[in-house]
């Protein structure tokens, strides 16, 4: 569907909406997530920059994801949206967040963000319940398999059964249901390359753009622990956790709060050209 004042065009194999005006900010989808989803960040972020949120592939009217999936894929269709558009700061959410760090790794950027990036160090990611959860949707369980994702990944806000099940039902029967359900093989080979990049973390050295790295207070803390870890290799970085926050701040529960924390290390990045200090709010390198 059409959405007012968006444009959308196709950058190679991935399509692009675009919002707003002004200096252009890339935002990259987590998964299971569409570009859709990330309307009310932009239209927050629409009145002093252009917001170019990617449709990833194996969604809308992007092309089919390959077999042979790796990060890199991702990574070279932000590159492509980067060099398009001319845009020079990234924004990535969860799964969306490794990929914009792997980015950082390839081009410096005026700024790049991170919500709770999809970064396993020394095994904080457990992802043993993947091989269970690729063969219930093998198998045509949706529900079941949604619901192994809900326990393993920890980001429904009980653990009993019964209402990961309830929860489930809604997710995969209610609105969006049919989208969620044609977006979930995309999650076995993404949860694969985290588990396959988990590392002490040195790669990350190398990324050389001021970074921002975000999480929620209510989020779990193998997403959030990995924050100062970070912020302690990259060479130019900061973090916050922000309070009453979770796992869906940036594109469900918090957009306005999230869209503002951009803003914010937009300009603190602007002043840090001129000599003055960061914001004592965050903890920097």
């Amino acid at each position: 569907m059409r959405r007012a004042g968006w444009q959308v065009e196709q950058v190679d194999d991935v399509a692009v909406m675009s919002l707003g005006a002004g200096p252009g900010v890339v935002v990259v989808p987590g998964n299971n997530r569409r570009a859709h989803h990330y309307e009310k960040l932009a239209r927050e972020l629409a009145g002093a920059h252009t917001v170019h949120v990617v449709e990833r592939r194996g969604r809308g009217a992007s092309a089919a994801r390959g077999t042979a999936y790796s990060v890199d894929s991702d990574v070279d269709d932000v590159l492509g949206v980067l060099e398009h558009t001319g845009a020079r700061v990234v924004f990535g959410h969860s799964y969306g967040g490794l990929i914009a760090l792997h980015v950082g790794l390839q081009r410096q950027l005026d700024a790049l963000v991170a919500y709770e990036p999809g970064v396993s160090l020394d095994g904080s990611f457990d992802a043993g319940w993947l091989e269970t959860f690729t063969q219930q949707l093998a198998s045509g369980r949706h529900m079941a398999a949604m619901t192994t994702f809900l326990k393993g990944t920890d980001l429904a806000p009980f653990r009993k059964a019964p209402l990961l099940w309830a929860l489930s039902f809604l997710m995969l029967r209610g609105a969006g249901g049919r989208e969620t359900r044609d977006m979930m093989p995309t999650t076995p080979a993404e949860i694969a390359e985290i588990a396959r990049l988990d590392s002490d973390g040195s790669r990350y050295a190398a990324i050389a753009s001021q970074t921002l790295l975000l999480g929620g207070e209510k989020s779990p803390a193998y997403l959030t622990g990995v924050l100062p870890r970070l912020t302690a290799i990259l060479p130019n970085a900061e973090y916050a956790i922000l309070n009453g926050l979770d796992h869906n701040a940036p594109d469900e529960n918090a957009p306005e709060t999230i869209a503002q924390q951009i803003r914010l290390h937009l300009v603190r990045e602007e002043r840090h050209l001129y000599g003055t200090t960061h914001d004592e709010s965050v903890h920097s390198t």
